[in-house]
């Protein structure tokens, strides 16, 4: 089992920055392979950015790339999104996933665990 808790959602004018924290506990967070996904309102669940736990090789939706950075600290079981020059579109729940998988994956039903959620939203 892996619990896993978001936290540094907000309301921010568009431009602006946020970064979304993502703790983790209950399994062996530096052989867990991190993923970010948002939803908006009426819409399907969309994968973010996501980070490999082999070699913390990284991949990002074409949306957000050049704009959010994933990153992780496996000393503190802690995986991060830096999200700069925010949109009105990327306003949604944002959650933290989590998978054994050794690679990067970007579909939803290849995590196992998943954070309750944190809003982001985006103001112009």
């Amino acid at each position: 089992q892996v619990q896993l808790v978001e936290s540094g959602g907000g309301l921010v004018q568009a431009g602006g920055s946020l970064r979304l924290s993502c703790a983790a506990s209950g399994r062996t967070f530096s052989r867990t392979t991190m993923g970010w996904f948002r939803q908006a309102p009426g819409k399907q669940r969309d994968f973010v950015a996501g980070i490999s736990w082999v070699n913390d090789r990284t991949h990002y939706a074409d949306s957000v790339k050049g704009r959010f950075t994933i990153s992780r600290d496996n000393a503190k079981n802690t995986v991060y999104l830096q999200m700069n020059s925010l949109k009105l579109e990327d306003t949604a729940v944002y959650y933290c996933a989590a998978t054994p998988t050794r690679g990067v994956v970007s579909t939803s039903e290849e995590y196992s665990y998943w954070g309750q959620g944190t809003q982001v939203t985006v103001s112009s």
